[in-house]
């Protein structure tokens, strides 16, 4: 599906000292805003109600463990979706990354997160510059490059499993899966990675000229906003934090697939949705798709509960996602769907 944006320059007609002034919301606005945190409410009662365990302490702390590396991949998901644009290379970034960094630990020890993290990022930029110079769609610009990210995890792998031994793995990354004062590390580097997101979207000018190329790309650009550069940096963005969930998981499992991030694109494209960051930009953020990626968390732990297959969880986020987009997008930009 190719949806065109209609876009045009807007110019504020209410004008009070000097200042445009802000309509209030509307009553759709309203429940689209509060609906993800009421959702996630009704979701913790329902599921606490199936089972009494679920809040406790350790099976909390066990179901954000699960979902840390999912958070990291929406975390840059949410970037690319915020200027209008979609992410399918994350899961192949993040399989490939898995493959590199096991081979590169045993070479350079600890230095190979950042190498990974940098190489996350390199195919992200190519995604973002293949986008804007040839001017191909997001969607089939990231599914190209997330073949070939595919490819390149299958070749330099053998098209096999690795596994990184005990002592090398406490001596370069073992401090991934610690405990700091009962809370496991995984969280943490989540919620700092969270932190890094929210300022960079809030207190930076690329943050800002994000959103004004999400709201309105032609605008944006009559602004002065440099919006290849914005977009190349955007999905460079994006790939490197694919790649720093593609770490986490090898470190949390000891190893590395080409295809161990399968089934991890779904999922964070539905919660980035869900926090409220629609496909068509300029609304939402990082903090909506944590709310989004809980909503995701306490709905796999149920189907959990219920003994449903991961494979069969996938049909449930597919008509999801379908929910999310059509309550979530916003039809003013849209003048044809193709």
């Amino acid at each position: 599906m190719k949806i065109i944006r209609s876009e045009s320059l807007a110019v504020p007609t209410n004008i009070n000292n000097g200042s445009p002034t802000r309509p209030p919301l509307t009553g759709r606005e309203k429940i689209t805003r509060y609906l993800p945190i009421l959702t996630l409410a009704v979701l913790v009662a329902l599921v606490s109600l199936y089972n009494p365990d679920f809040l406790k302490l350790n099976n909390i702390f066990q179901m954000l463990q699960d979902a840390s590396t999912l958070f990291i991949m929406a975390l840059g998901m949410t970037f690319v979706i915020y200027i209008g644009g979609i992410d399918l290379s994350a899961q192949s970034i993040a399989s490939m990354s898995t493959v590199v960094l096991v081979i590169l630990l045993s070479q350079v020890g600890v230095l190979a997160i950042p190498l990974t993290l940098a190489l996350g990022a390199l195919f992200g930029a190519v995604s973002g510059w293949v986008h804007t110079r040839f001017k191909i769609s997001s969607f089939i610009t990231t599914l190209a490059v997330g073949g070939i990210a595919y490819a390149t995890g299958q070749v330099i792998s053998g098209q096999r499993a690795f596994y990184i031994p005990g002592d090398l793995r406490s001596q370069t990354v073992g401090w991934m899966t610690t405990t700091v004062f009962t809370l496991p590390a995984e969280i943490i580097i989540a919620a700092v990675l969270l932190l890094l997101a929210l300022l960079m979207e809030r207190r930076t000018a690329l943050g800002r000229h994000m959103k004004a190329v999400g709201a309105g790309e032609s605008a944006a650009l009559a602004s002065g906003v440099k919006v290849v550069r914005v977009k190349i940096l955007t999905f460079a963005i994006a790939g490197a934090f694919a790649a720093a969930a593609g770490v986490l998981l090898a470190v949390r499992l000891s190893g590395a697939s080409p295809t161990m991030a399968d089934q991890f694109l779904l999922p964070a494209i539905v919660a980035v949705l869900l926090g409220g960051t629609p496909l068509t930009g300029g609304v939402g953020g990082v903090v909506s798709t944590l709310i989004g990626t809980l909503i995701v968390a306490v709905i796999r732990t149920s189907m959990t509960y219920l003994n449903v297959e991961a494979q069969a969880q996938q049909i449930f986020f597919g008509a999801l996602m379908i929910v999310a987009i059509a309550m979530t997008i916003d039809r003013s930009k849209i003048s044809t769907v193709k």
